[in-house]
């Protein structure tokens, strides 16, 4: 290249070069922009093996549901009642503890306590459910219920390690439904891949780890709307703009800027997800408000999923909701109930009071999830989406004995503790068998004693159905142990 002098550039080249290089620069960074939206993680991606489930949508119960007065009745109790554990013929339930790795040390000492609800057959299937559950249970032959589960963690922070299979103290496992968008991508890009909805928990039972993405980056990160279109997004756009032509405006400028920045930074993982973040944010202003307007809802779906009662409108809204997301393509759908800012255990946690406390939790969803069973039954969505009801763990067959926890006379207490050691989930939909139950807890509900399964071995299901081998679920640098990965429950499967 010619010189002059002192090594100067000649002015004119200088200036050629100087406008080839911005529009070089500029070209780039649209190129790079085209690259990473190609490239995105957020791309519809095949299943490695073939999937029987597109779509899932996870009821979780937060706070303790109780098993036997609910999925698993107990009759033994009703004969054992007033009785300690040591004065039965069942004591032996005592000699073995599974293991615990978190929350208090439980106390087995105080009485046994009747079961607070009756209980019938339901359905053809003939699947005791208690009458709490009255609608659900009308539904029982749809359902794989599970009587078998067992947790480590005996505090609320289990909610955590239910969404995760990994303790509080390991707070950087991804969730089941960002490992679902980190493996499958989204199927519409003006909607999130991974949805939650309700209050999500407190510090005190994990924080918002149950639906975050941790080192899987930030894109599979859950994104919490709401189920009212006045609240549903989580931003306000209105307050800024009024016009939809200048936000996409700014957006295409943001970008551009974003795009520049990306060519210095092409493996900034942090940069990717934002700019797939505005595109999404962009996309969810127009998309979003339409999906949870249900007025055009005819007012039998409505009154299907209990809108017409104030009892049940709220959740009912929550899972109606949760079947328009799935029509138009949301891969999981995650509804939190029972969160309260005033309560940090979850309103279904009865340590005192169950019977009124159960009763009021079980009326306000019963009818709303039973409803959106038969709605996806009658659309025929129940072919691809699956439905999973779940809580952190179950209650004891004894009464609470907790001295902070209701009145200092044990008679007068009417509330049960924490319990790891067996408890209930039902699934119902695409891949599992219909009106079975799986496995089988002891005769007083403390143990799961048949097709035992860990918290993960329902991850291993939900992403064998939805064509992946969990084993093959690894990150580079990021280690998982043989019981993060858990194992399919072949016993549930069609």
């Amino acid at each position: 290249m010619p010189r002059t002098g002192c090594g100067k550039y000649p002015r004119r080249q200088f200036l050629t070069d100087m406008g080839l290089g911005f529009t070089g620069l500029v070209l780039n960074a649209m190129l790079t922009e085209e690259k990473l939206r190609a490239a995105s993680s957020l791309a519809p991606r095949p299943s490695p093996l073939t999937p029987r489930v597109e779509n899932v949508i996870w009821l979780f119960m937060m706070g303790g549901v109780s098993h036997i007065e609910g999925f698993d009745p107990k009759p033994a109790l009703n004969r054992y009642g007033g009785m300690r554990i040591s004065d039965t013929d069942a004591r032996n339930v005592l000699d073995r503890r599974d293991s615990q790795d978190f929350g208090p040390v439980l106390n087995y000492g105080s009485r046994i306590m009747p079961l607070q609800v009756g209980f019938r057959k339901r359905g053809q299937a003939g699947i005791e459910v208690s009458d709490w559950w009255q609608h659900v249970g009308d539904c029982s032959d749809e359902l794989a219920v599970i009587r078998s589960m067992h947790t480590t963690d005996a505090e609320h922070s289990a909610i955590f390690q239910f969404h995760t299979g990994r303790s509080l103290r390991q707070t950087h496992q991804p969730s089941l439904g960002s490992w679902i968008s980190y493996g499958l991508g989204t199927l519409n890009r003006n909607l999130p891949t991974f949805v939650a909805m309700g209050f999500p928990p407190v510090t005190h039972q994990g924080g918002p780890g149950s639906h975050l993405a941790q080192y899987l980056g930030p894109e599979h990160d859950g994104v919490m709307i709401g189920a009212d279109p006045k609240t549903a997004l989580p931003y306000r756009p209105d307050r800024v703009h009024t016009s939809h032509a200048a936000q996409r405006r700014e957006l295409e400028f943001i970008q551009r800027l974003n795009g520049l920045t990306a060519v210095q930074y092409p493996e900034d993982r942090n940069l990717q997800a934002r700019i797939r973040s505005y595109e999404t944010a962009f996309g969810m202003q127009s998309e979003l408000p339409e999906v949870v307007d249900l007025r055009r809802e005819s007012a039998g779906t409505q009154a299907l999923y209990g809108l017409d009662s104030p009892v049940t409108r709220h959740f009912g809204r929550q899972c109606l909701v949760a079947r328009r997301l799935v029509e138009r393509g949301v891969r999981f759908v995650q509804l939190y109930h029972g969160g309260n800012p005033e309560n940090d255990s979850g309103d279904w946690d009865s340590h005192d009071r169950l019977r009124d406390l159960h009763g009021a939790m079980c009326r306000k969803v019963d009818r709303p999830i039973a409803g959106l069973l038969t709605d996806l039954k009658r659309r025929g969505m129940l072919e691809k989406t699956l439905v999973v009801w779940a809580t952190e763990f179950g209650r004891t067959p004894c009464i609470d004995n907790r001295t902070n926890c209701g009145p200092a006379d044990e008679s007068m207490r009417t509330g049960r503790d924490h319990h790891i050691f067996g408890f209930s989930i039902w699934l119902a939909g695409a891949g599992v068998k219909k009106g079975i139950v799986h496995g089988a807890t002891d005769e007083l509900g403390f143990h799961a004693v048949e097709n035992r399964h860990y918290v993960t071995d329902l991850h291993a299901t939900i992403l064998h159905l939805m064509g992946f081998d969990p084993r093959r679920q690894e990150i580079p640098g990021q280690q998982r142990l043989d019981m993060d990965r858990g194992r399919v429950m072949e016993g549930i499967l069609e």
